[in-house]
């Protein structure tokens, strides 16, 4: 709600210039956002399944980043659907439901027009190779380690201040797998609606009031993939 002061423009803006383009619907979001950040790593935490399994042998992690990598994962997410629709079309017939949702609807619209748009221009090319082939490959990497950077081991899960965690980025890793601040992950669940550019503020001010020890800091993602996924 903070791009505009306009409710419905907030809504509008977020709907198809943030969550349709890579598959999301800003309403079911933020109804499990807001479940999340009230049940942090608690039983009713639904992204609880991202971090309980944690720690895990480096051999199954490293089959996961293998399937992020070469697009199964993206398969999954944006195929998956679909095939599952015609299933129940194949099996049930046309009472059982359309067969894909509305999020997915609006994400093969808008990239589909996307991608006509760059064609037509002579640059469809540069949207396969800058935005598809990302989103299908390295996208899903960056967020299976920023899931687990943010809450995986975090271990005190009774303390508000020990729910999630921040990672030191160095620039790279800023560039590469934490832009906009995410990386101040403890900040974002201690001060949910503090803006992303802020959060490094925040961050000074807990340690300058003496809360540093209770947060979990870890120095770069690497310290945090050798806490969970240790051997």
């Amino acid at each position: 709600g903070g791009l505009s002061k306009s409710q419905w423009l907030n809504d509008f803006l977020g709907q198809w210039l943030c969550a349709a383009p890579v598959g999301a619907e800003l309403k079911s979001y933020r109804a499990y956002h807001l479940r999340h950040h009230k049940y942090t790593e608690q039983p009713e935490d639904p992204d609880l399944p991202l971090s309980a399994p944690f720690p895990i042998s480096r051999a199954s992690f490293a089959r996961k980043v293998l399937r992020d990598l070469t697009g199964q994962t993206f398969f999954k997410q944006r195929f998956g659907p679909i095939l599952a629709g015609l299933s129940r079309k194949m099996h049930g017939g046309a009472r059982e439901g359309a067969i894909v949702n509305g999020a997915a609807a609006r994400f093969w619209l808008l990239n589909g027009a996307a991608f006509a748009a760059c064609a037509l221009a002579g640059y469809g090319w540069a949207f396969l190779a800058l935005w598809i082939v990302p989103m299908a490959t390295w996208f899903p990497l960056i967020t299976r380690v920023r899931n687990i950077a943010e809450h995986a081991c975090v271990g005190r899960q009774d303390d508000p201040f020990h729910q999630a965690r921040t990672t030191y980025a160095n620039p790279l890793e800023r560039l590469l797998i934490a832009p906009y601040w995410v990386h101040y992950h403890a900040e974002h669940h201690l001060f949910m609606h503090v803006p992303c550019w802020n959060l490094e503020a925040a961050h000074r001010m807990l340690i300058a009031k003496g809360y540093g020890a209770r947060i979990d800091v870890k120095r770069g993602y690497g310290a945090v993939l050798a806490i969970a996924a240790p051997a």
